[in-house]
Formats: C-alpha cells, structure tokens, sequence
C-alpha cells in the first residue's frame, strides 16, 4: 500500500528524533514489528493488583475494610502527583495552580462521598472480630495523607492549636515535635506515645522533615501569597482553596468519625480505637481547628469551625441507633 503523507511525515519525525539520540530507527522499527498487542490487563498490572488483598483473618467482611484502604492510598497517590506538578512548576501561573487543586477536590470528593462503604458497608460484629488481628496497625499511619497536609499549607499550621502562638519562629524540627497529630496516638491510661504512633514515627519522620523544608516556598499557602503580590487575581484559586481547607480538614476526618461512632462507640463505655488512638478528640474537626488558610476564612467562620457538621452527624447516628 501507498504510504500516505502523514505516514512520511510521522516517518520522518521518528528518523529525527533517533538520529539525534544516535540511535537506528530501523532497530526500533523491529522492536515494534515483533512486540505483542497491549491488553488493558497488563497495562495497568490488573491481575497483581487484584491479587494485593490478603486478610488477617477469614472474616468476609476484611476483605472489604483492606480494598478500600487501599483505594483510598491511591487517590492520595493522584493528589500527591498534582501536590508536585505544582510544587515543581517552573512558570506557576494562578491558572495552572487553580486546575490542579481543583483535580484534588474532586478526588477527596470521591473519597468523602465513598467512605459510606465503610460507614455502612460492614457489618459491627464482624468488623470488631478482624480489627484485633490489625493491632496495632492503623488507618492513623498513612504517610501519603501526611505528606498531603505538608504541601497544602505553612508546617506551623499543622502544629497542635495550644503550641502554635509558641512555636511560630521555631525550627521545622522543633514543630515537627508538637504535630497535630502526635497528640491524637497517646495511650488514655499513661499518656505515652503507642506503639502505633512509634512505628509510624520511626518509617516517616525523616521523610516527612525533608518534605516541609522543601516546600517551605511552595506549599499551597506560601505560592498563593507569591502570586497574589505579584498581582494575579487569585480569586478563583481562593474558592479552590477553600474546598481543599474543608476536604481535608472537616469532610474527611468527620467521614473517620461517622466510622469511630458507628463501629467504636459502645455505651456506656467506649472501645479503644485501632491501634490506641484517642479518636473521640482526634477526629472531630471541632476539636482540633486544624485550617489551612486561616486568611481566606472569617473570624465567625473559624471560630464555628467543625461544629455543625459533628453536632448533626451525631444526631444522625444516634437516631439510627
């Protein structure tokens, strides 16, 4: 058959492409001739994957507590890979900025809507049997979700409300040690830290120390100041940052909340959570005040922060009960 001139011309691009990279485009012609047809099952590694669930325990319902955690470490992959494209952007522009949060929203709007399923989608009994062979692992100890809060905001923001105002011209390190959330990985009884925090320290906290400093100009917060007294109009970005500000700091952990209620609570005495975690003042955003643009939010605002949504998401439980 006659080559048509977009094939030549495609033929004539590949030719300067590998000649300046040195190499023979005939060589590569014939790894193409002789390599097999993609399948989608390949591509995306479908039967490994589908294979990375391994219970604990032969309770059915385990099966669904550990796919969905593991989903939800893949949306936190998606918005680590957007955390960096803006980060690492050598031109930044609002615009770009602005599209790129707005793919984070979207994902912790996927991950807030489906956390339903564990919500609602196990059975208590069964739930309460698996979970001590978890011990002490912990939903607590997801590194990616870390690294998340680190490139959305200033690190001070991230350290516990009552060390703040002390803490502001501390050192990275020095923060790090009053970190929201050591406070909520302490033993009730003593007051040590678990062992599920410990272990989770001792994974991360160099990885997590690196990250701060290196996005001490280019998390979210301090690349928003940048482009806003350079003039840009930053309104949009600001709607955008907003969104993630509630994701991330009342949506979700209200979500791990609505879950600690429904499958922790145990009238009158509450179950230690996963792992020892001190849940029931971790969790409600109410409690920790944890706002990532405090300068983009009212006084009023911040100060009801978190509280309408845990008051009616406990009215709600309680009334199902």
């Amino acid at each position: 058959m006659d080559f048509t001139p977009e094939i030549k011309d495609k033929l004539h691009q590949l030719q300067e492409k590998y000649t300046a990279m040195g190499q023979d485009m005939a060589s590569y012609l014939d790894g193409l001739l002789y390599a097999d047809f993609l399948t989608y099952w390949d591509y995306i590694h479908l039967d490994t994957l589908l294979s990375l669930q391994n219970p604990k325990t032969p309770i059915p319902d385990e099966e669904i507590f550990i796919m969905y955690h593991q989903i939800t470490e893949l949306y936190f992959k998606l918005a680590l890979h957007e955390c960096r494209q803006i980060a690492e952007h050598e031109n930044l522009t609002v615009e770009f900025f602005t599209a790129r949060v707005k793919r984070i929203n979207a994902y912790f709007s996927a991950l807030t809507t489906s956390f339903e399923v564990m919500v609602d989608g196990m059975e208590k009994e069964q739930f309460l049997k698996f979970r001590m062979s978890l011990l002490p692992a912990s939903g607590f100890q997801s590194g990616q979700y870390r690294m998340i809060e680190i490139c959305a905001t200033d690190f001070i923001r991230l350290v516990d409300k009552s060390k703040r105002e002390e803490l502001n011209n501390a050192t990275i390190e020095e923060q790090f040690e009053n970190i929201y959330w050591k406070f909520g990985a302490t033993e009730l009884s003593s007051g040590k830290q678990t062992l599920t925090l410990k272990q989770f320290i001792k994974k991360y906290a160099a990885q997590f120390l690196q990250l701060a400093k290196d996005r001490t100009l280019t998390n979210f917060s301090a690349l928003y100041h940048q482009l806003q007294t350079n003039g840009a109009d930053v309104s949009a970005l600001a709607e955008e940052l907003r969104k993630l500000d509630l994701y991330v700091n009342v949506e979700w952990p209200l979500s791990h909340y609505k879950s600690a209620v429904r499958y922790l609570e145990k009238d009158p005495v509450d179950i230690a959570a996963t792992g020892g975690t001190n849940w029931q003042k971790y969790l409600p955003p109410r409690f920790q005040k944890r706002i990532f643009y405090p300068f983009l939010w009212t006084g009023e605002q911040m100060e009801e922060w978190g509280k309408g949504w845990v008051l009616s998401v406990l009215k709600t439980l309680k009334n199902k009960d």
